[in-house]
């Protein structure tokens, strides 16, 4: 995995971004392996808690982020249907890790969502576990630690971090 560098990746971050932001979910969830995890841990526990011990907002396997996905892109999705328009910045790329299988990446996120006059934004920092498959790279693993005290004033996370 040497040929992947920082720039390579930051493009993967970005387009996984545009995806959400265009709710080309579908297409997203294509950028995860089949044995992927996707996480969002209460504010209120430590960056490294585990969802086996812990309460988390969202603690997905591939199967439910797909029917999260499913479900999310249904006229019945009443907390986002019509979409929310989002809105979503990435930075602080940092390659923390690398083995012959993974790439450990760091970086921080802001994600503005606004929908019935009201903008909610949503901060923190994500940990994506990227493998490389032939000439892409596909997501592991993928964990969003929120920064702020709590889900105020919305109380919930509807849309996709």
């Amino acid at each position: 995995m040497p040929t992947v560098n920082r720039s390579d990746i930051e493009d993967f971050l970005f387009q996984e971004a545009d995806l959400l932001d265009q709710w080309r979910l579908p297409e997203w969830l294509d950028l995860f392996t089949d044995d992927a995890v996707y996480q969002v841990p209460c504010t209120d526990l430590p960056a490294n808690a585990s969802p086996d011990e812990s309460l988390f907002y969202i603690a997905d396997d591939r199967f439910r982020l797909g029917e999260r996905v499913k479900r999310l892109m249904k006229r019945t999705a009443h907390a986002e249907f019509p979409h929310s328009k989002t809105r979503r910045m990435i930075g602080n790329v940092r390659i923390r890790s690398r083995t012959a299988e993974t790439i450990e990446v760091g970086s921080v996120f802001t994600t503005y969502r606004t929908k019935d006059g009201n903008t909610d934004l949503f901060f923190g920092s994500a940990t994506h576990h990227l493998v490389e498959t032939g000439n892409s790279l596909k997501i592991r693993s993928k964990r969003c630690v929120l920064d702020s005290d709590g889900l105020r004033p919305h109380g919930r996370i509807s849309i996709v971090l």
